[in-house]
């Protein structure tokens, strides 16, 4: 990685939290000079002082080297994907969509749910994750908090955290489901 791009990293994330380089030194610990060279590439921090920039921040360390961008991870082929199998492995299988999987800050994945099927016996939630579901392909009812939903292929439900839900096909043939989640919320 280069000493530019970590720099560049730290700028945007003081500049986005409003803070002076002065302000910052000062919050982190840190001399301003140091902070200067860092954020134009001058500098090689040690781990140390990384770690008390990413607790200035406010942000885990590994954020802070996240823009060495590996373009060929940004693809994702159909073949390579990775499947998620739910408790009821026969019905339900989510592919995940997401390119480079973990350093997005958003989770795509598709779910094919067959026919006469349910994603759940009961009901989940996401603690701290907010999803959107699209209905691809067929009819879906989605149940939120024991009431129920019939949706038609290229309808949306948003779904907040901590909603108890889940999804029926009660229909002959399967139905493919869009979602969208957000990153966990701290």
């Amino acid at each position: 990685m280069t000493n530019h791009r970590l720099g560049q990293t730290v700028l945007n994330y003081r500049k986005k939290n409003g803070m002076t380089i002065r302000e910052f030194a000062e919050y982190a610990g840190i001399s301003t000079s140091l902070i200067s060279q860092i954020e134009r590439g001058q500098a090689n921090p040690s781990l140390s002082v990384l770690k008390l920039i990413a607790q200035a921040l406010n942000v885990p360390l590994f954020t802070l080297f996240i823009n060495e961008i590996d373009t060929d991870s940004l693809i994702s082929r159909k073949h390579d994907r990775k499947k998620v199998y739910r408790e009821n492995s026969d019905h339900i299988v989510y592919d995940v969509l997401t390119p480079d999987f973990m350093k997005a800050h958003i989770e795509l994945l598709m779910m094919d749910l067959k026919a006469h099927a349910s994603t759940t016996e009961s009901h989940y939630s996401h603690d701290n994750q907010e999803e959107i579901a699209v209905v691809m392909k067929g009819q879906a009812y989605v149940e939120l908090e024991g009431t129920e939903y019939f949706l038609n292929e290229g309808d949306v439900v948003r779904i907040p955290p901590n909603v108890k839900h889940r999804f029926l096909n009660k229909s002959d043939e399967p139905n493919h489901i869009l979602f969208v989640l957000t990153p966990a919320l701290v």
